[in-house]
């Protein structure tokens, strides 16, 4: 019988949890569209070869990432809820084309597209806890891809 493979997801503290939550409401106001071109001109510009992975449209693909973020920053309390989500959403990503290796770029450039986008909302505390929120996230689909 096949082994089944049990993932512990790590875990964020509640103030962790509530400065995703907050700085994600301030994101979420913005257009997606726009959050998306910052954040692919920056993952595209330092990694030209990613693009080729994407085949829909720029504006389809930037509601795509915001509507996934907002699901897993609205799961932020219960995110063992989501990890058979995550699960399939890495398996689609293997198929486009994404490697392990992958992950930590475009973590740098979601965390510099949240920088730009909250400003003076970002600092340190707000960093570490994206920081953290994107290592879970990137380590369960990581695990998931193998």
């Amino acid at each position: 019988m096949e082994e089944l493979k049990t993932v512990r997801i790590m875990r964020m503290t509640e103030e962790q949890i509530g400065l995703v939550k907050r700085t994600w409401g301030i994101f979420r106001r913005m257009d997606p569209v726009l959050v998306g071109d910052v954040f692919y001109e920056k993952l595209f510009s330092e990694h030209p070869s990613f693009k080729r992975m994407f085949k829909g449209s720029r504006a389809e693909q930037s509601k795509k990432l915001i509507d996934m973020l907002s699901s897993i920053v609205g799961h932020l309390d219960a995110l063992d809820e989501l990890t058979d989500d995550i699960r399939a959403l890495a398996i689609r990503h293997v198929h486009y084309g994404v490697r392990p290796s992958y992950y930590a770029p475009v973590g740098v450039a979601l965390l510099w597209t949240l920088e730009q986008g909250l400003g003076v909302d970002w600092n340190a505390d707000v960093a570490a806890a994206w920081k953290r929120c994107y290592t879970i996230l990137s380590t369960v689909m990581i695990d998931a891809s193998k």
